[in-house]
């Protein structure tokens, strides 16, 4: 009965495990979403790098507003060329959220 106690709360916590969510790596999501064909660390190319995002939105609270920015897409924040929306299909809510904050961080 212990045996079968312990293989049932075994097989339990093995199910929960395989359900959560793996860690997100932003680098890895970003990739994913081509995010690097316009933007690169620390150096402008088609849109700015993560570098002068984390310059210019330093101090603020800004990862919810970005998302926004990310999904939507738009012009005028860095300059007159704009950036293409990207749908959840592109880069899912948890990714865009762990890729702003590690462009934040920069």
């Amino acid at each position: 009965m212990k045996t079968q106690l312990t293989f049932a709360l075994g097989l339990a916590v093995a199910a929960l495990g395989a359900s959560a969510p793996a860690q997100a790596n932003p680098e890895a999501a970003m990739e994913k979403a081509g995010c690097p064909a316009c933007h690169a660390k620390d150096k402008k190319m088609v849109g700015p790098s993560f570098k002068e995002i984390a310059a210019k939105y330093k101090g603020q609270d800004v990862v919810p507003t970005l998302m926004q920015k990310v999904r939507t897409g738009g012009k005028g924040s860095f300059g007159p060329i704009p950036m293409a929306p990207n749908p959840p299909e592109k880069i899912n809510d948890a990714d865009l959220k762990s890729a702003v904050e590690f462009i934040l961080k920069s």
